[in-house]
């Protein structure tokens, strides 16, 4: 399917089924994808995010990664959930993560900047397995902040 054709959300819904396997959804005029037991999100700002992305890649690892202007989106497998000392831990870094019923903004388009205000840093493949959160959790926190 040509990208460049797509022109209406449901349009864009279709895609990112058929073509990444993603359960999205179409609310309020938007392209959305849940937060469930089988997909979840991690937020990272942004130059945290860039540690973690060269760190998964060395340990062969690829994920789909959303970027938007200050923090960036990883999705990921929820293979367990953080305890409450780790969940303090995240926040207290700005790393975020949104619980199962919420759901992220996916763009209607592949481009920088679309009209949601975020782009494909990684886009999403069919061939790549998504990260387990757990692992992302620990390359967030051992990874570090830029200064």
């Amino acid at each position: 399917m040509n990208v460049d054709n797509l022109s209406s959300v449901g349009e864009w819904v279709d895609f990112y089924r058929r073509e990444f396997g993603l359960p999205v959804t179409e609310r309020g005029g938007f392209v959305m994808l849940p937060i469930t037991n089988r997909v979840c999100v991690v937020h990272l700002p942004t130059a945290r995010a860039e540690k973690v992305r060269a760190t998964l890649k060395q340990h062969g690892t690829r994920g789909p990664m959303l970027a938007r202007q200050i923090r960036w989106s990883f999705l990921a497998e929820p293979d367990s959930r953080p305890g409450t000392q780790v969940l303090e831990v995240l926040n207290r870094l700005d790393i975020g993560i949104p619980g199962i019923g919420s759901a992220v903004m996916l763009p209607t388009g592949l481009d920088r900047w679309t009209r949601e205000g975020c782009f494909w840093v990684e886009p999403p493949s069919r061939a790549d397995t998504l990260p387990r959160l757990s692992d992302v959790i620990t390359m967030a926190l051992a990874v570090g902040a830029s200064r």
